[in-house]
């Protein structure tokens, strides 16, 4: 039997001519301009909560994750199944808490294997784990977590993932709202016998692979691949580089897009372009020896958050731009790199929800995860003006 996903490729059709909602439901315009030209805008599903993270399977069905702790089956015509998928883990849903980013296995079609980020709860309060199971019709199967962040907290998780080019998957866990005012060269974000604020690298199995760059130091935790972060909520694998890219959040103003080297100290709280809530300065100042600049930075913020490095067809001379979500201003910023300097930056979706997720469909189109309430909550797909059906 052909699957969904064949099923639409052979006949030429596009995902949303198989999924769709009203558009007036979510508050969504028909469509967007941008300095290409137009952009289509259609909804793929509404109806959701919370909605954080999504992953395309191979049948062309959705899995999207709801912070409450639900994960979502999204089948052909934008149906979201009533019963959410079951064995999923039990999270700490306050706050920023809840059931977070989601994330297939490369090798998905043999295996099977889902990996979640969620807020686990510890002892009253909470860390970023990531769990792994397998899909098997509407459950998780032989789930168990792989990860779990010396790092507690209610707030900053982190918690994307990516995998790359290799098979090691990479994991964010943010700064959890430690206190960046005092004794900055020691917060825990600048202690690396800890996870807050980084960015670690893991074998699929949860494993430290040995070549990380501090493995065998004492008081270094050695899954860690970079620190020196506030809470990274965009990450994405660069196909055609072979870069990693992060985006995270600054406090007021200072929002940051970096490129993720191995061993490499980011500079949070020492270092940073923003100041601190009611405006205070925050920061010793922008740089520092031995601490990255980022690529590029918000002032004001924009609340980043999902974000892709665009590799498809469907838009081919936005191939290699980087896409960032921002919860702030409900925006997608488009950013135009040459080589590792961002060199231009456009504004392409302003104004109708807060973008949550952005991931690369596999018809190639754009499709962004905006948060919110049941009535708000959706996914929705860009494509060139007059392609779609």
């Amino acid at each position: 039997m052909m699957t969904l996903l064949n099923r639409t490729l052979s006949a030429g059709l596009t995902l949303v001519a198989l999924f769709g909602a009203p558009l007036a439901a979510c508050g969504q315009p028909s469509s967007v301009e941008t300095d290409r030209g137009a952009v289509q805008v259609d909804v793929v599903a509404s109806g959701l909560e919370s909605l954080w993270g999504f992953a395309f399977l191979p049948d062309g069905s959705i899995l999207a994750t709801e912070l409450p702790g639900r994960l979502r089956m999204i089948h052909e015509g934008g149906h979201v199944m009533e019963a959410p998928i079951a064995g999923t883990p039990e999270v700490f849903a306050r706050g920023q808490g809840g059931l977070l980013d989601v994330v297939l296995h490369p090798d998905f079609e043999r295996n099977q294997l889902v990996y979640l980020t969620y807020a686990k709860p510890v002892d009253g309060n909470s860390t970023t784990a990531v769990a792994r199971g397998r899909l098997d019709g509407m459950q998780l199967v032989d789930v168990a977590d792989i990860f779990v962040a010396d790092s507690r907290g209610r707030g900053h998780y982190g918690s994307r993932l990516a995998f790359d080019a290799e098979g090691y998957l990479f994991v964010t866990v943010g700064d959890r709202q430690a206190n960046p005012n005092e004794d900055q060269a020691n917060h825990p974000a600048q202690d690396r016998s800890n996870h807050h604020g980084t960015v670690n690298r893991l074998h699929d199995d949860g494993s430290i692979p040995a070549d990380n760059p501090f493995v065998g130091q004492d008081g270094i935790e050695p899954s860690i691949w970079s620190y020196g972060h506030r809470n990274p909520q965009g990450m994405s694998w660069d196909p055609a580089t072979g870069r990693l890219w992060i985006n995270e959040h600054g406090p007021q103003g200072g929002d940051e897009l970096n490129l993720v080297l191995p061993g490499r100290n980011y500079g949070w709280p020492v270092i940073g372009y923003g100041v601190n809530y009611g405006g205070n300065e925050l920061h010793e100042g922008t740089h520092q020896e031995g601490m990255e600049q980022p690529v590029h930075y918000w002032v004001p913020s924009i609340a980043t958050s999902g974000m892709l490095v665009y590799s498809g067809s469907a838009f081919p001379e936005w191939q290699g731009n980087l896409f960032v979500g921002g919860l702030n201003g409900e925006q997608v910023a488009r950013l135009v790199l040459d080589g590792d300097q961002v060199v231009a930056e456009e504004t392409i979706y302003r104004g109708h929800g807060r973008i949550r997720d952005i991931r690369q469909g596999p018809d190639g189109a754009i499709y962004l995860g905006i948060d919110g309430p049941a009535d708000q909550a959706a996914i929705v797909r860009l494509t060139p003006a007059g392609n779609a059906r």
